[in-house]
């Protein structure tokens, strides 16, 4: 069986928004799952930010739009989920009761629904957030705004695992996914002191660093012994010194090639 069959005869019903719901429904789709997207009648609000990863993540997966506040959108969304084995949420447990789509009413009209409800905290679920306050809250933002959505794409994976995991336990089992809790495996490194300002992988060894050459930034990877001496041999210092003054001497595509040809873990910091 292909990948892309494993999950041939699912049905995934999703009333999940943004990043996470959707990154997750994209994976169970690409597997073979018959994935059907419920948004509000003014669309996910992802549009807005990003069309284009929204498209990326909507391949495959049907969109429909219903007012679930209204009685005819509620009763269209239970239809589908009658025929559904999953149905993944964002909303806060409170909305989610409003709406008449709590665990006790869901499996009232749908009993053979497995549910998966994606909040921010398992420990606080109604508190208001987004990536960067998950972040945040996880201790793993800093002053400048980070590159990525951490806990949107981690939390993305920890879904995609619970559904998978769901479908192999019985019709009304339900498991809560808190983004601040996904980010706890990018926390290890931190937690152990390795990534903190001044450890071993946080600026506190020269042979693994960031440093100016004339031109742009650098980043320094020699972190084996074998791959620190090779690169204090060719800078012609003793290991353990502060190379700095030597990066400044050339450009970052001069210290690319050598670092190609000499076998150094190197890479130049380029902003795309």
């Amino acid at each position: 069986m292909s990948p892309s069959e494993l999950l041939r005869g699912v049905r995934v019903v999703s009333i999940a928004q943004n990043v996470p719901g959707p990154l997750a429904v994209a994976r169970l789709a690409a597997q073979g799952a018959s994935a059907t997207k419920i948004e509000p009648p003014t669309g996910d609000p992802f549009l807005a930010l990003s069309q284009s990863w929204y498209d990326e993540m909507h391949r495959g997966v049907v969109v429909e739009r219903l007012d679930l506040k209204s009685a005819e959108g509620r009763a269209r969304l239970i239809v589908l989920l009658r025929d559904a084995e999953l149905l993944i949420t964002s909303h806060r447990p409170s909305a989610l009761a409003r709406l008449r789509l709590d665990p006790a009413s869901l499996h009232a009209e749908a009993p053979g629904l497995r549910i998966v409800r994606i909040v921010g905290s398992v420990a606080d679920p109604e508190e208001a957030g987004h990536d960067l306050t998950y972040q945040a809250h996880a201790g793993l933002a800093r002053a400048t705004m980070p590159l990525t959505l951490a806990a949107d794409v981690m939390a993305s994976e920890r879904v995609y695992a619970t559904a998978l995991e769901l479908l192999r336990r019985p019709p009304g089992s339900i498991t809560d996914v808190g983004l601040v809790e996904s980010l706890d495996p990018l926390r290890a490194p931190l937690r152990h002191g390795l990534t903190a300002p001044g450890g071993v992988l946080g600026g506190g060894a020269p042979r693994y660093s960031i440093y100016q050459t004339r031109d742009g930034p650098i980043a320094l990877a020699a972190l084996e012994p074998h791959f620190e001496r090779r690169c204090y041999e060719l800078l012609k210092l003793p290991i353990g010194a502060d190379p700095s003054a030597h990066f400044l001497e050339r450009t970052t595509e001069e210290w690319e090639r050598w670092a190609r040809d000499n076998d150094v873990p190197l890479a130049a910091i380029r902003e795309r």
